[in-house]
């Protein structure tokens, strides 16, 4: 599921500093001149999304994401493999482009 410039930077941010964030400090870390409304909005969205949790037992309410960024990635690429026809095409292509570096840790991987 792509996400916004904005709905990014929030989930940018939950995923940098682990742990419930209130609206009010969303918007403070944020660049920028948001009205807090405009973040609420975000983090709803986001709610909806199934990508952020809204912990509702005080006010003001605290947010957090409901999964790491790696996880959100893998999810992102069984997305987008499950809708191609043929997948081995698109992992070729995908590891043709990679580097050295990550050639030799896919391999890795794959040995383990």
């Amino acid at each position: 599921m792509a996400l916004g410039d904005l709905e990014r930077s929030v989930m940018d941010l939950l995923w940098d500093r682990p742990g419930p964030h209130t609206a009010n400090e969303v918007r403070d870390t944020l660049a920028g001149d948001l009205a807090v409304t405009t973040v609420l909005t975000v983090l709803s969205r986001l709610e909806k999304k199934g990508l952020v949790q809204r912990d509702g037992g005080r006010r003001p309410h605290r947010y957090g994401a409901v999964s790491s960024r790696e996880d959100h990635t893998v999810g992102l690429l069984n997305e987008v493999l499950g809708s191609v026809p043929d997948r081995q095409a698109v992992l070729a292509r995908f590891l043709g482009g990679i580097g050295p570096d990550e050639a030799a840790a896919v391999r890795r991987l794959l040995e383990d």
